[in-house]
């Protein structure tokens, strides 16, 4: 509890608390590093030195990166989706960077949970270098290739992880909602590393834990017993979780117990197994059949009251047990000693039997990686257990969002769509993923899966329909669908001022420049770019009307609705129909282009502005 000292607000300290907030990289042990902060702002500063700072090749450039805007947008694969028309799950295909960027605006301080299963850069797995000038050409030029590992004889090996990594975590920071917690799973090659970049972008005080996670490699272990190693097989994998603010509270998650625990409750272990007749009180008459007392005989009038009053409580309407397994609430009757010596003298109290034990960061009991459970080819796919146990130490509840910007086979929607299942929420995914080209030896490509991002959408689709059928009825409302996205280029042309002497690719590009699609694409690519990028999140419901000839999207966001129209020759005859036959729309959204003339552009926004609502141009 504070306390008042007589003094005044200290302005300087909440100051420095709330940049702390926006950027926490800029507190070094406890003060502020203006330079980086410089740095952060977009200027350029030089590197300095007298103080504490981690530093790589390039780490200058990733910060850059971080902030340069994407180009690029998200157009819709309806054809490639799984119940399109009511799923409010995403399935992204591109550079997750690109497209972390891109959800920037619409996703902002929203992602619940973010999980992610990085390469581990163990020399074979592949990192992706990205190109600093232009991301989109980049990755188109990639796409479709095959993709490079980083061996550790690459002169930067550690560089180029780190350089992949830090900008993605910066990006991803930004999308967590204040209550929102980041997991990240790595072995020891680059644990170390990933501490030290994580401290630096969610805060030191943001750290949670390590949660280790039991693997075998029966690789690695052949190796070891035929011809020794440098270092023993780990055996473990570690998950590192950093939370957006101080304020994040996991909640408890037990692992399963003993049948004697589970009968015989914690203590019964816990103190050598001791069971001596002293140590039992007959309570109204009988003795609890679960469950054990600890006690001090001075004491013991006190415990049976509490007892008596536990009963009083809770079983009229359920017997203790009943209460405990519902609950998992380990409920305490506890007298303090009046004389203070030692922690634990002078309390009595009886432990209800537990079918669980309160997990601590030791997660061996579950195997990091194990069969899916569905018939998808993928090497070492996540453990949907590992996942489903972090979606409840989060706190995730009905309608939370979570990420995974490092898909993989899709494990974590897996997961999502099995707790939703389980306990009835409506959790909802966002997965991106890298259409990494399979290799042509794998089971994978002999199976008909070109890239991984096949493998992930078909898990999705055998996953749901499997966890529909084994819960029958109790999961009509599930929901097992996804809303396929592709990451490209923009969809709106950009002049093209480049010199030329050449008089007709001048007059070319003037007559291209009056239509604002680039060839191939549609109106419907334009709408959910236009969400995108005026903060409207990709799964909210667009229902294509017609206005007196003229067409248009109505977007119904839980708050507000808003109408896009992309058709050309708008006259404000049009505009004054559109507000007669839509009185709920409260945003406008117009091409600049799309107007007969600069007037009706004028007097639209007038009458819009008189009537109470907005309008927006792109």
């Amino acid at each position: 509890m504070d306390k008042m000292d007589g003094r005044s607000m200290d302005m300087t300290k909440a100051n420095i608390e709330q940049l702390k907030n926006i950027f926490p990289e800029i507190v070094l042990e406890g003060k502020i590093d203006f330079e980086r902060l410089k740095e952060l702002l977009g200027e350029h500063v030089d590197d300095h030195a007298g103080s504490y700072t981690w530093n790589w090749k390039g780490k200058q450039d990733a910060i850059r990166l971080a902030r340069k805007p994407s180009m690029g947008t998200l157009r819709p694969c309806s054809d490639e989706s799984k119940n399109w028309d009511t799923t409010e799950n995403l399935y992204i295909e591109g550079d997750n960077l690109e497209v972390l960027k891109l959800l920037q605006c619409a996703y902002l301080n929203s992602i619940k949970m973010i999980y992610i299963d990085p390469p581990y850069n163990t020399g074979n797995d592949f990192v992706y270098k990205d190109d600093y000038t232009d991301s989109i050409g980049h990755y188109k030029e990639i796409t479709g290739q095959s993709l490079r590992s980083n061996p550790e004889t690459a002169g930067r090996y550690h560089t180029n992880w780190l350089n992949m990594m830090y900008p993605r975590l910066k990006l991803a920071r930004n999308l967590l909602r204040e209550d929102g917690v980041i997991f990240i799973s790595i072995d020891d090659n680059e644990q170390a590393n990933l501490k030290k970049i994580c401290d630096e972008v969610f805060g030191e005080e943001n750290f949670r834990n390590i949660i280790a996670t039991r693997r075998y490699d029966k690789n690695l272990n052949r190796q070891f017993m035929e011809n020794g190693l440098h270092s023993m097989n780990v055996g473990l994998e570690f998950i590192l979780a950093y939370s957006k603010s101080t304020e994040f509270k996991f909640d408890p998650v037990f692992r399963s117990a003993s049948e004697e625990r589970s009968l015989l409750g914690y203590w019964k272990g816990f103190w050598n197994n001791a069971d001596r007749p002293t140590m039992r009180y007959e309570v109204l008459g009988a003795l609890p059949k679960t469950g054990q007392w600890k006690w001090r005989k001075e004491l013991a009038q006190e415990a049976v009251a509490n007892f008596e009053e536990y009963l009083n409580k809770y079983s009229a309407s359920m017997s203790i047990e009943e209460y405990w397994h519902s609950t998992g609430e380990n409920k305490k009757f506890i007298r303090r000693s009046q004389n203070g010596k030692g922690m634990n003298k002078g309390i009595e109290h009886w432990i209800p039997p537990s079918s669980g034990i309160l997990r601590t960061s030791n997660w061996s009991d579950l195997l990091a990686s194990k069969p899916t459970g569905v018939d998808t080819p993928f090497d070492s796919p996540k453990n949907t257990e590992v996942i489903i146990e972090l979606l409840k130490l989060a706190g995730s509840e009905n309608d939370d969002i979570i990420l995974d910007f490092f898909s993989g086979s899709a494990t974590t929607a897996h997961s999502v769509m099995q707790l939703n299942a389980d306990d009835g929420g409506n959790r909802k995914f966002i997965m991106v993923q890298l259409p990494e080209l399979t290799d042509e030896s794998s089971e994978a490509h002999k199976s008909g899966y070109k890239n991984i991002c096949e493998i992930g959408k078909e898990r999705i689709r055998r996953a749901g329909e499997k966890i529909k059928a084994d819960k029958n009825t109790l999961t009509n409302d599930l929901d097992i669908g996804f809303k396929v996205f592709r990451l490209d280029s923009s969809n709106l042309k950009i002049w093209d001022n480049s010199p030329s002497n050449d008089e007709d690719e001048v007059a070319h590009r003037i007559q291209e420049s009056v239509f604002y699609l680039v060839s191939g694409r549609d109106d419907i690519d334009v709408v959910f770019e236009i969400m995108l990028k005026f903060g409207l999140t990709l799964t909210l419901p667009v229902e294509q009307v017609t206005v007196k000839g003229t067409s248009g999207y109505i977007i119904s966001n839980p708050t507000y609705k808003v109408f896009i129209c992309l058709q050309p020759c708008i006259t404000l005859e049009s505009v004054e129909e559109m507000l007669i036959e839509f009185p709920s729309i409260a945003t406008f959204v117009f091409a600049d282009k799309c107007f007969t003339d600069a007037n009706a552009l004028i007097n639209t926004q007038e009458i819009l502005i008189k009537s109470d609502r907005k309008m927006r141009l792109f």
